[in-house]
C-alpha cells in the first residue's frame, strides 16, 4: 500500500509504540537516561532499522525505499519529534552515503548499499578542527601510486566517526589544493592496516549528549583508487550539492523538535494553570508558536519537494530552509520557555526533563551541515540571480506547481540537475507578486479576511524594496558588510511568506475537506503565519491579533486529538 508521506510518518510512530511508556525501547524516559549517562542510543537505532527507516536513506535504484525526499523528511520528523538526539545519530548514515548516489559509480554504490541493508553505518568526514568552515583550508591529504592512495591527517567533529563502518573524507589529492584539489574517498576502516587509523575521543557537548561527534586520524592509511568517489578533484563540488540536500532535510529535524517543544508547553500549561483560568500572556505565546511552527512546515514542505521539482534552484531554497526553519524553532523554543517559567527547564523535574533537554539538543541545528552565516552567504553570492529573477519574474511555472501543489505527482529526482549556483534564482519568490495579486482579489470579494489583503499589499512592498537593495549590493570575496547578511535574513523571510501564500492558494480547495479543513478556511493558518512574518519584516508595526485567538481553538484541539501540530493530518502514537 502506497501511503501518502503524513501517513507513512503517522504508521511509522505507531510502530515505535507510545513515547510516554517507559518500557518502549524508543521512550522519552529512555531518551533521559541515556542523555543523563551520555550514552549512544544503541538499541533504538537498531530499533530503527529494523523498522526499515535506513532503506529509506538509499535509493531505489539501488535497492533501497528512497523515492521520495517528501517521505524520508516526514519520516525524520517523526523521529525528530521523540528524540533530535536519536535523529541525528541516525541519519548521519545518509549524509556518509549521499556523495556516493550522486557522484559514485554504480557497483560502489550497489555495495555501499548493501552493507547499509545489512546494518552498516556510514559517516561524512568534511571538517577539521583548524579550519572549520573553510573546506578549501583543510590539510589531510593523500600520496598517489597507480592503484592506491596514501591517507595522512585528520578530521574533527564527525558524526558517528567512532562507530561507522564506512566514512565518506573530504582529502586534498592535489597539493596546490583549489576548488578541484579535492576528492571525495569511501574508506572501509574494517579494510585499513592495524595502526594506520585511530577513532578520535568524543567531543563533550552541551546537546546530543549521546551521539557519537568524535574524530578519525589517518596515518599511511593505504586504500584502493577504487575508494574515490567520481572522478578525482570533484570532491569539493559533490559535497557543495549533497549539502543541498542534507541542508533542506534539517527543516524535518527542527519542524520535530519544535512540535516537541510546543507539545511540552501545552501540556505544561494544563497541567500547572488549567483550560479554565490560563495566563492570556501564555496563551499567547503558544498560539504565536503554533503559527510560527505552521509557517515553518510550509517552508519545509516547499523546500523538500524542490528538491524533485526545482531541483536546479536548490542552491538558494536549501540555504533559505536551512537559515529559516532552524532559528524560527530555536526562537520559539526559547520564547515558550520564557512564557512558561523556570520550572519546565528543570531537570528531571517535569516529564524526565525533556523540555530542557530539547532546547539543548536543538542548538546544533543552526551549526549542523554549514553555520547559519555560512548558508547566508550562500545567498548573498547569488543576490545577483536573485534581483534579476526578480525584475524579471522569471518562474518554472511547472517546477513550481510541482513543488507547491501538495497533491501533485512529484519527478523522480534528478541528482544531475543540481547546480552550484541557481541560474534562474527562486521560481517561489519570483512568483510571489503574481500571488499577492490573487490574494487582494480574493480579500476584495471577501473570501478571505481583509487582513490576508492589506498582508499582501505590504508584503509586495517589502518585496519590491528588498530587491532593490539586494540588486545594488557589490559582490566582495571577503569583508562582507553586516548589512549584506540583513538583506539575506530578510529575503529569508520573504521566501517563507512566499512559501505560505502559495501553498495556501493552490491547497485550499483540496484542504476543504481534510480533517485539517479549519485551518485552512478563511486562510486562518496564512492570516497569522504572515502576521509573524511581518512582525520580523516590519518590528514595531500595530497589527490586529485577533486572528491568534482564532487559531487557539485549533491548536488545542490537535494536542486534544493526539494528531500532530500540523496543516496535514497525521495522528500519533502518544497518550495526551
Amino acid at each position: 500500500m502506497k501511503y501518502l508521506p503524513h501517513e507513512l510518518a503517522a504508521v511509522f510512530d505507531r510502530r515505535l509504540g507510545d513515547p510516554h511508556d517507559p518500557l518502549q525501547a524508543f521512550s522519552y524516559a529512555r531518551c533521559a537516561d541515556l542523555d543523563e549517562r551520555e550514552e549512544f542510543p544503541t538499541e533504538i537505532c537498531r530499533l530503527l532499522d529494523e523498522l526499515g527507516l535506513a532503506r529509506h536513506y538509499v535509493p531505489t535504484t539501488h535497492g533501497g525505499a528512497l523515492d521520495s525526499y517528501e517521505d524520508l523528511a516526514a519520516l525524520l520528523r517523526t523521529v525528530a519529534r521523540r528524540d533530535l538526539t536519536v535523529a541525528i545519530a541516525h541519519v548521519s548514515t545518509f549524509l556518509g552515503a549521499a556523495s556516493v548516489w550522486l557522484a559514485g559509480e554504480r557497483a560502489q554504490a550497489d555495495r555501499l548499499a548493501a552493507e547499509i541493508h545489512d546494518g552498516s553505518v556510514v559517516s561524512l568526514a568534511l571538517t577539521e578542527q583548524q579550519h572549520g568552515s573553510d573546506l578549501l583550508a583543510n590539510r589531510l591529504a593523500t600520496a598517489e601510486g597507480e592503484n592506491w592512495y596514501r591517507v595522512n591527517g585528520e578530521k574533527w567533529l564527525i558524526g558517528n566517526a567512532s562507530r561507522g563502518q564506512f566514512v565518506c573524507v573530504l582529502a586534498r589529492t592535489d597539493p596546490a589544493g583549489g576548488p578541484r584539489g579535492f576528492s571525495l574517498l569511501l574508506i572501509d576502516k574494517r579494510q585499513l592496516a592495524p595502526g594506520s587509523f585511530r577513532c578520535l575521543p568524543a567531543v563533550r557537548t552541551v546537546g546530543i549528549r549521546g551521539a557519537d561527534i568524535s574524530g578519525i586520524e589517518f596515518t599511511e592509511a593505504e586504500i584502493p583508487a577504487t575508494a574515490v568517489v567520481g572522478e578525482a578533484g570533484t570532491g569539493l563540488e559533490t559535497v557543495l550539492k549533497i549539502l543541498q540536500l542534507t541542508r533542506s532535510l534539517c527543516g524535518p529535524l527542527s519542524l520535530g523538535t519544535g512540535d516537541h517543544a510546543l507539545r511540552l508547553a501545552v501540556r505544561y500549561s494544563l497541567d500547572h494553570l488549567g483550560p479554565a483560568d490560563g495566563s492570556p500572556t501564555a496563551d499567547r505565546r503558544l498560539t504565536e508558536a503554533y503559527a510560527d511552527l505552521l509557517v515553518a512546515e510550509a517552508v519545509t514542505l516547499a523546500g523538500i519537494r524542490s528538491i524533485h521539482a526545482l531541483t536546479g534552484e536548490l542552491s538558494v531554497v536549501s540555504a533559505a530552509v536551512k537559515c529559516f526553519v532552524p532559528h524560527t524553532v530555536e526562537q520559539l523554543i526559547a520564547d515558550l520557555g520564557t512564557a512558561l517559567g523556570a520550572g519546565v527547564f528543570l531537570s528531571r523535574s517535569y516529564l524526565h526533563g525533556a523540555f530542557q533537554k530539547l532546547e539543548r539538543d536543538h542548538h546544533i541545528m543552526s551549526i549542523f551541515d554549514g553555520n547559519t552565516f555560512v548558508n547566508l552567504n550562500a545567498l548573498i553570492n547569488q543576490f545577483p540571480q536573485l534581483a534579476v529573477g526578480h525584475r524579471r519574474r522569471k518562474v518554472d511555472e511547472s517546477g513550481l506547481a510541482a513543488a507547491v501543489d501538495l497533491q501533485a505527482e512529484l519527478p523522480p529526482h534528478d541528482g544531475a540537475a543540481l547546480e552550484l549556483i541557481s541560474r534562474t534564482g527562486s521560481s517561489l519568490v519570483q512568483s510571489l507578486p503574481a500571488a499577492l495579486t490573487e490574494l487582494t482579489e480574493l480579500a476584495a470579494r471577501r473570501a478571505v479576511p481583509a487582513a490576508v489583503g492589506r498582508y499582501a499589499d505590504e508584503l509586495r512592498e517589502i518585496t519590491d524594496e528588498l530587491h532593490a537593495a539586494m540588486a545594488d549590493h557589490r559582490p566582495s570575496a571577503r569583508d562582507v558588510p553586516p548589512g549584506a547578511f540583513d538583506l539575506a535574513r530578510r529575503w529569508t523571510q520573504v521566501f517563507a511568506a512566499a512559501a505560505c501564500v502559495q501553498l495556501w492558494l493552490r491547497n485550499r480547495d483540496a484542504a476543504a475537506d481534510s480533517p485539517t479543513a479549519a485551518l485552512w478556511a478563511d486562510g486562518l493558518w496564512l492570516e497569522a503565519g504572515l502576521a509573524r512574518l511581518l512582525a520580523k519584516l516590519r518590528p514595531g508595526v500595530v497589527r490586529d491579533g485577533a486572528v491568534f485567538d482564532r487559531l487557539s481553538d485549533r491548536l488545542h484541539g490537535q494536542y486534544r486529538d493526539g494528531e500532530l501540530f500540523s496543516l496535514l493530518h497525521s495522528r500519533m502514537e502518544e497518550t495526551v
